[in-house]
């Protein structure tokens, strides 16, 4: 009986807003004849008060902290617990500039890394290949082997700083040559973490920076999953990437719907 009440109240509360303050202001000055509207076409009220709350269902809308459907996150705790890992996407001209980056980046107070690596190198190229010419070290670092990438984390604790590697296509050969850096560094690879983004398939749909076929690049992307699940616990072997999608022309809701999809894609 209350709830019915509070819901009455609130709904009263939205009519006198209309009477006493919406009305007289529209005969004022009107109000532009457009549809207002999010870039998913949604239509926005004029208004939302809490009696628009009061329509949703606690238990199924919402929830609590930790729990089914994680509105408020997946954690209790949330950042209470663990604050949140702070990388700024960095790479540039050579392995070694880019390690000097790092290190002033990690100094300054930045708890992670996360490389972000040249076209070539996201093509799956060698720096000295006539395709990449014109390409190299300018949108991100230019890794083109195992020596690179030795250089590329030269001094960086490969055990206690977590690393994010934008890559896709080839993301199976960074992530080899990422564990023999660490093996080398002598960090266990139980202990190591951090995340790959490998999501090959939002790379078809928008980015376009693909270059097996579809069956071959799904398949070396579950390889990962199963190859982390047993040797690499702790590393994501991937982050699946919807704002690409939006990028690319998509709307929130595509965006969504896409990103969604590519997640059940990855596990069935």
């Amino acid at each position: 009986m209350q709830e019915i009440s509070e819901a009455s109240s609130e709904q009263q509360g939205d009519e006198r807003w209309e009477q006493e303050v919406l009305k007289p202001d529209l005969k004022r000055q009107g109000e532009r004849k457009v549809r207002f509207q999010t870039v998913s076409l949604e239509d926005v009220n004029r208004l939302y008060s809490p009696a628009d709350i009061s329509r949703i269902d606690y238990a199924i809308d919402l929830a609590f902290p930790g729990q089914f459907p994680y509105t408020r996150g997946i954690h209790a705790t949330g950042y209470r617990g663990k604050l949140w890992t702070m990388r700024q996407f960095a790479g540039f001209s050579t392995p070694e500039e880019t390690n000097t980056r790092f290190k002033y980046l990690l100094k300054e107070g930045q708890t992670g890394v996360s490389v972000a690596y040249d076209l070539p190198a996201l093509m799956g190229c060698d720096a000295d290949s006539p395709l990449a010419e014109g390409e190299v070290g300018k949108c991100g670092v230019a890794v083109s082997s195992l020596a690179d990438m030795e250089a590329l984390f030269d001094g960086i604790p490969l055990e206690k700083v977590t690393v994010s590697q934008t890559i896709n296509a080839p993301a199976s050969v960074f992530l080899a040559m990422y564990l023999v850096v660490a093996e080398k560094q002598g960090a266990g690879w139980k202990k190591i973490s951090g995340t790959l983004q490998n999501d090959i398939l939002k790379e078809y749909i928008a980015q376009k920076e693909w270059i097996y076929p579809i069956r071959s690049a799904m398949k070396l992307v579950i390889d990962t999953f199963e190859f982390c699940t047993n040797h690499v616990p702790r590393y994501n072997p991937i982050s699946v990437s919807g704002y690409h999608i939006r990028e690319a022309g998509a709307t929130a809701l595509q965006e969504l719907a896409f990103t969604l999809h590519d997640g059940i894609e990855y596990v069935e």
